[in-house]
């Protein structure tokens, strides 16, 4: 589904990125993980063409949309859907406002679009919510809205940015289930940004450990668990890297 290929990110002349060759597999749940600064969001902005690389291919769906124009990549980015690390609602629009912005340029009706919003919130466990506006939300209903919004162009893939930063742990254990949830129920690919060990090993298929703008490992997490690599070891026991 996601492909990279000896990409290098380098803005203003700052190398955040050095040379990531990374392939994603189409229905898996791809963990990425690291240290703040590591290059963790920048990946996922990469992956939907929110930046560009500065060298090396970004493939979506097996097109390269590293030159493609914002027309095109308008086009692919209909296949992703982001869930951003603070949901980034808007504000000044209520629930129903913001999930069916997704549809802002489409045909239909107000009745329509009504039940369509109404069936999306209820994908991700919300019901009733229609009317509120997002200061009226607890942290999980945003991410929740938030996630709705994502998936109401039925999106072949989902990306998750740091998905549970900021939540209890009870509601952070709810987002988790809903992401592998709705990555079997909807058949996406998703890759989720997360520091948090506990997390990435309760969804992940494979995990990668981006360190100082480089791959250090990939594979699954039982692999990782055994991996005899001293950056891994030291990310795993919480030791200084």
């Amino acid at each position: 589904m996601f492909e990279l290929r000896n990409v290098y990110y380098t803005p203003g002349g700052n190398q955040i990125l050095k040379n990531i060759s990374l392939s994603i597999k189409r229905g898996e749940i791809f963990v990425i993980m690291g240290l703040s600064g590591a290059g963790k969001s920048t990946i996922l902005r990469l992956l939907n063409g929110l930046i560009k690389a500065n060298s090396g291919s970004v493939l979506v769906d097996g097109v390269d949309i590293t030159g493609l124009s914002e027309k095109a990549l308008a086009e692919v980015r209909r296949k992703v859907g982001m869930l951003f690390q603070s949901a980034a609602l808007f504000d000044s629009l209520t629930v129903a406002e913001n999930v069916s912005f997704a549809w802002r340029n489409e045909k239909i009706n107000d009745i329509q679009k009504r039940e369509m919003v109404r069936e999306t919130l209820s994908v991700v466990g919300l019901v009733g919510v229609e009317d509120k506006m997002p200061s009226e939300l607890s942290g999980g209903m945003k991410k929740r809205v938030g996630l709705a919004r994502a998936i109401a162009m039925k999106p072949q893939a989902l990306l998750y940015d740091e998905p549970t930063s900021g939540l209890d742990p009870m509601t952070s254990n709810t987002i988790l289930e809903l992401i592998k949830d709705l990555n079997e129920r909807l058949q996406v690919t998703s890759v989720v940004v997360t520091h948090e060990l506990a997390s990435a090993f309760a969804i992940a298929d494979r995990v990668a450990l981006l360190h100082d703008g480089k791959i250090v490992f990939v594979g699954s997490v039982s692999e990782m668990e055994e991996a005899n690599i001293p950056l891994v070891k030291k990310f795993i026991t919480g030791g200084k890297i």
